[in-house]
């Protein structure tokens, strides 16, 4: 084997793991979870100390 076949090999192997990765992300199983997630910033939360809402 010479060092052209062992980077194809690896390239292929890289892509493939970026596949896998992007279809578990938009999988319809992580949906909830990854919504959850987005909102997490938006919630309310208590003001820090020394401020107050007005």
């Amino acid at each position: 084997m010479d060092l052209a076949f062992l980077h194809s090999i690896w390239t292929v192997l890289l892509v493939i793991v970026f596949l896998a990765i992007v279809v578990w992300a938009y999988s319809s199983k992580r949906k909830s979870t990854f919504d959850k997630a987005a909102r997490r910033p938006l919630e309310d939360d208590e003001p820090p100390r020394g401020h107050s809402k007005e």
